[in-house]
């Protein structure tokens, strides 16, 4: 029986494995253990037997985007339905987390339209552009298809802080007055 779950730390290990499989041809970025380590928390599994058979994570960058990233389903598991449950834990994380908009980067588009995302311009993701693409050895050649379920983000995070905390400065600044 498949278990759907967030990982835990002792998973680290399995889920670089399976996050290896994929980076070995180029479908997953590769993950360090201990990058892996730090972030367990961002992860959620599907178990079977004691075996991780699945995982992905769920990256925040605030209250209007979060991102769905390192999705992965053992090649022997798949067409099993253990890649849609990771997909229903981290959704319903975000949305626990009051997430408006939920983004991932995918080759399999049909697949993630199937569960309600919506092909997007990458350029409608400047959060994701800043902490990823800039850096990304395929920024000028890339062959992933960004998709959105929920609404599209209306400013990056950056923004939002200037924004709120305009307010907050000027009430300190007349304080002093």
């Amino acid at each position: 029986m498949m278990l759907a779950r967030k990982a835990v730390l002792p998973d680290a290990a399995q889920i670089h494995d399976l996050i290896a499989t994929f980076a070995e041809t180029n479908v997953l970025l590769p993950r360090s253990l201990p990058e892996l380590c730090e972030n367990i928390r961002d992860f959620a599994v599907v178990e079977e037997e004691g075996k991780i058979i699945a995982c992905g994570a769920l990256h925040l960058y605030g209250p209007h985007l979060a991102e769905i990233r390192s999705i992965a389903v053992h090649p022997d598991e798949q067409g099993r339905g253990a890649g849609r449950e990771v997909i229903r834990v981290l959704m319903d994380e975000a949305a626990w987390h009051q997430v408006r908009g939920v983004c991932l980067f995918t080759r399999i588009p049909d697949y993630f339209a199937k569960l309600g995302f919506k092909t997007a311009e990458l350029t409608d993701l400047p959060d994701k552009i800043y902490k990823d693409c800039l850096k990304c050895p395929k920024l000028n050649a890339c062959d992933e298809v960004a998709m959105v379920k929920g609404e599209l983000p209306t400013m990056t995070i950056l923004q939002q802080a200037r924004l709120f905390a305009r307010p907050i400065k000027l009430a300190a600044e007349a304080q002093k007055v």
